[in-house]
């Protein structure tokens, strides 16, 4: 094993420890009631401001998106390329198996026939063997003015049903406004909207398209998207960790 595979394999652990120090149960039911879950304090600040750093150096990109050309929103992203920072790539790799067991059981509610593998490397299997090979996950950077329109990061016929976002600005000191906001479209009802509050550091684990609600009679199905509300002042980063990759 050479020097790198060691730094990144220590990585992947110490990842998988830091997971797994958080009250999973708890986050399942909030996501099962919700939609939405927040990781409290998943990065210290210094590993915000490291990966927030990361945005002007090109050499870690794939590809740079400017929102307002694609009618996204305002503000603009990077997709990473391969291999993924360390941190990020053991954040994927601990977080997928404990967002897994519960992707599966709503599976079963919504009587979806898909099951995902335990682990993070057999899903990419079978991501890159559908033809999706191009990695997600991505940092955003906006600005006053900016804001995120609401959708849905799918990326291809297999998608993961959830995802990660981490905020790596304090708000109220590096930026105001831009908060993080889901809604979720139920059958014959108005929608409903979720805003959640997030501190530097802190992730949100969210349904990506669908999930499945527990009605008067059994399980029906609600669609949701999510964004972000306009930014105010200062500037804001976020990190994004989708499980799937993009074709």
């Amino acid at each position: 094993m050479n020097a790198h595979a060691k730094v990144a394999t220590s990585v992947v652990e110490a990842a998988e420890v830091r997971v797994a120090a958080y009250d999973w149960p708890a986050l399942a039911a909030e996501l099962d009631g919700f939609g939405c879950a927040v990781i409290e304090k998943l990065l210290s600040p210094e590993e915000c401001r490291q990966i927030a750093g990361l945005y002007p150096q090109e050499e870690h990109f794939r590809s740079h998106i400017h929102m307002a050309r694609h009618g996204f929103g305002k503000g603009e992203y990077r997709y990473f390329r391969y291999p993924l920072p360390d941190l990020l790539g053991g954040l994927r790799s601990a977080l997928y198996p404990r967002l897994a067991e519960l992707a599966n059981r709503w599976n079963e509610r919504m009587a979806q026939a898909t099951h995902y593998p335990a682990t993070h490397a057999e899903f990419l299997e079978q991501c890159h063997a559908a033809g999706q090979t191009r990695p997600t996950p991505l940092l955003l950077q906006y600005v006053p003015g900016d804001f995120n329109c609401l959708h849905q990061d799918l990326y291809g016929d297999l998608a993961f049903p959830l995802q990660v976002a981490i905020l790596l600005s304090e708000p109220g000191k590096d930026f105001t406004g831009g908060e993080f906001v889901l809604t979720e479209q139920r059958p014959r009802m108005q929608s409903r909207v979720e805003v959640v509050p997030l501190r530097q550091g802190d992730a949100v684990a969210f349904a990506v398209h669908n999930r499945p609600v527990q009605g008067s009679k059994g399980n029906y199905r609600v669609n949701l998207r999510h964004g972000v509300s306009r930014l105010r002042s200062g500037m804001r980063h976020t990190v994004g960790i989708i499980f799937h990759d993009a074709k």
